[in-house]
């Protein structure tokens, strides 16, 4: 599974803008959480989704992105979180240990 980083060098709007082109998949990871890493290491070992564009948001190195995709897409911050999204629009949003390929290839099926 390669990344894509979520950082202040990226713009939320051209994510959004990628969207209509390919599913994006937002995964916002803590890395102070162990919950998260294990959640973070099960998806990465579970991803077999070529149609999708992964992105990793560290939150402790850019918690304002993480407050911008929650206002943008109406959904509450948590963490770990994966969020889909396509044409624009959050068709997912899943948290703690939710967060799982299968769901991902559930919505997309």
């Amino acid at each position: 599974m390669t990344w894509k980083h979520l950082d202040n060098n990226t713009s939320l709007s051209d994510l959004i803008a990628e969207s209509y082109e390919t599913p994006v998949l937002i995964f916002k990871h803590s890395t102070r959480c162990g919950v998260s890493s294990f959640v973070k290491n099960r998806f990465e070992d579970d991803w077999d989704l070529n149609s999708v564009t992964p992105y990793y948001l560290d939150l402790v190195r850019h918690r304002q992105m993480s407050n911008e995709i929650a206002q943008t897409f109406g959904v509450r911050h948590e963490s770990p979180q994966m969020l889909l999204i396509r044409d624009g629009e959050c068709v997912l949003d899943a948290s703690h240990m939710s967060v799982r390929v299968d769901r991902v290839a559930g919505v997309l099926a």
